[in-house]
């Protein structure tokens, strides 16, 4: 398991995954209000789509995560994500997430 504490997790996790995204995308990492070992990521997509994303990261070991589709929206509202282009943005943001989960391993893996 990482050896930082959830706090201290989250806050790399909110610096560093920027840096994994496009330029204009939008993250916003936090804490699972239930389940302390969850992070929960939000992106919104750059352009003109309005799309937004939401995901669950949990780590299997201090240098594995497992991540979770969960929602996209479209201006705020559910879509059905099964369109050719919203799998190939989830599939994007997936790679996009262990990226940034191995970038951190320097952090959570001692």
């Amino acid at each position: 398991m990482p050896t930082l504490n959830q706090t201290e997790l989250i806050a790399m996790w909110q610096k560093t995954l920027p840096e994994y995204l496009n330029e204009t995308d939008q993250a916003k990492v936090m804490q699972d209000a239930s389940n302390s070992k969850l992070i929960r990521i939000h992106i919104d997509s750059a352009g003109r789509s309005f799309y937004s994303f939401e995901f669950n990261v949990m780590y299997l070991d201090s240098r594995e995560v497992n991540v979770d589709f969960q929602i996209a929206y479209v201006d705020h509202k559910p879509v059905d994500e099964q369109t050719e282009q919203l799998q190939e943005l989830i599939k994007d943001y997936v790679r996009h997430i262990h990226e940034c989960a191995q970038a951190l391993q320097k952090f959570t893996h001692s």
